[in-house]
């Protein structure tokens, strides 16, 4: 099969969803024949500054429409679409625009930094066309070509382009969407950040392949969230942790109606059980865990939410996905056993653009090597361990610090947890933490090491605690571990 008929694709949408509410945001409600209008226009405004098939477009704009419709047109035309971060520093920009060999930059303004950087064209958000002259021939899409750029967020050095084409935007549409359970009937109310692909999969794409509707929002407040869901009436979300622990400990006088949510999805870094006990004890939805990485199109397990949930698990494997966890001879190892997760689908990424090295290391024995250490169990739901890169060798003995941050996070007064390595002139490594306590609270480190001293043996016990008031995040909302040995590295360089 060469090509492929997506309902997700404007130009490819059943004719009864033209009077559907499509997408809207603070600015704009579009229905779906609205929303194909604005895309057959900027795809011809595109083409007449040279964007054809096999090239790609640089979107770097805030969560808005305009940001899915860019998408959207360029796919129309053949081109592939990388988003960047509207937050770069021109310097980062600059890299994954001239990276990508991109031939025209979408931005909020005519000269974003970077853009000039790199010597590419730039068309300003507000110059986009609205109204199509019909230009454009008939488009059937090659489920080879090129959809996606989208770049790892560069925490082992300079971010990667991960190439994912048409064939595997489908299947994880279509994963996702026999997963999760979406349908016409659903609304999805979008906050995580579109330069990241689980917004653009989970949160637009697979919605709109059901006529469903979606609501943007352009950042993430507590109060304003709750607010929206009011507003709006979403089915579902997804979010990050921290999301979640805000939401968690809104003032207890905050009650928002929050009935029309029936389930709500968190992914893209390690929950505690007690962050999910505390979001349905609060507002009364499920919340499921889901598991993946760019590479994968972006997700690859998740709890179900009519099922069987384990709390401390991201689930089994989606429809069409295989997962396994594999020994370092790559030996697949049976369950129970503790390895590195390894993927196999046909939302498995291409490649890395340009990077055949890392492309061989990734994927070269046919399976997506993850980096994450899992075990699986006898129900083939996975529990993540740690990343086998954040793994902490003390005098030899392998400490992995998820383990320790369970314990940390169980204490009521902390909101965040991160443990890293510290270095050590005896030992190699022991482990340090990074606490941030929750609003109103105080942390007593005293207290909190003598819980971890109750529940972990002498070797995972933290050598220091520092508390911040908020843990260092990366564009995409992880907690940023390198940037916090590097802060390590640097008090130790001090003498301190």
């Amino acid at each position: 099969m060469s090509t492929i008929d997506p309902t997700w694709l404007p130009w490819h949408r059943p004719t009864s969803y033209d009077e559907r509410p499509c997408v809207r945001d603070d600015r704009t409600a579009l229905t779906y024949r609205e929303f194909g209008q604005r895309v057959e226009a900027v795809a011809e405004q595109f083409a007449g500054l040279g964007v054809s098939a096999g090239s790609v477009v640089a979107v770097m704009l805030p969560n808005r429409v305009e940001l899915l419709v860019s998408i959207m047109a360029a796919w129309r035309l053949g081109a592939a679409a990388t988003p960047v971060n509207p937050t770069f520093t021109a310097t980062e920009a600059g890299h994954q625009i001239g990276d990508s060999g991109a031939t025209l930059v979408v931005s909020s303004t005519s000269d974003p930094g970077g853009a000039g950087n790199a010597g590419v064209p730039v068309l300003a958000v507000d110059d986009l066309a609205r109204t199509p002259a019909g230009t454009l021939p008939e488009l059937t899409t090659p489920i080879s070509d090129l959809a996606l750029l989208v770049y790892t967020s560069g925490s082992t050095g300079k971010p990667k382009g991960v190439m994912l084409d048409h064939g595997n935007v489908g299947a994880m549409i279509a994963s996702m969407g026999e997963a999760i359970g979406v349908t016409a009937e659903d609304h999805c109310l979008l906050v995580l950040p579109l330069f990241h692909v689980n917004a653009i999969c989970v949160s637009f794409l697979t919605p709109l392949s059901v006529g469903a509707q979606l609501t943007v929002l352009q950042r993430f407040h507590p109060v304003e969230f709750v607010r929206a869901i009011e507003e709006f009436r979403p089915t579902f979300f997804s979010a990050v942790p921290t999301i979640y622990s805000h939401l968690v400990a809104l003032p207890a006088e905050v009650q928002p109606d929050v009935s029309s949510v029936r389930f709500a999805i968190c992914g893209a870094a390690p929950a505690p059980p007690e962050l999910f006990a505390a979001v349905e004890k609060r507002f009364g939805f499920p919340m499921v865990e889901g598991y993946g990485l760019s590479e994968g199109t972006c997700a690859s397990t998740c709890n179900p939410v009519d099922g069987l949930r384990k709390p401390g698990t991201v689930g089994p494997a989606m429809p069409g996905q295989l997962v396994a966890v594999m020994a370092p001879d790559g030996t697949l190892l049976p369950n129970g056993e503790r390895g590195e997760v390894v993927i196999k689908g046909d939302n498995v990424m291409r490649g890395y653009l340009n990077r055949p090295e890392a492309t061989a290391e990734t994927l070269g024995d046919g399976w997506l090597h993850t980096g994450d250490v899992g075990i699986l169990d006898d129900d083939g739901y996975l529990r993540i361990v740690d990343r086998i890169k954040d793994m902490i060798i003390r005098g030899g003995e392998n400490i992995y610090p998820k383990e320790i941050e369970n314990v940390l996070h169980s204490d009521p007064s902390v909101l965040e947890a991160a443990v890293v390595g510290g270095a050590h002139p005896v030992y190699g490594e022991v482990p340090i933490a990074f606490v941030a306590p929750e609003p109103g609270a105080t942390i007593d480190t005293d207290a909190l090491l003598a819980r971890c001293r109750e529940d972990l043996t002498k070797i995972k016990v933290p050598v220091a605690v520092h508390v911040l008031e908020s843990l260092p995040k990366n564009p995409v909302g992880k907690i940023d571990k390198p940037g916090l040995r590097t802060r390590l590295a640097a008090t130790a360089g001090k003498g301190a």
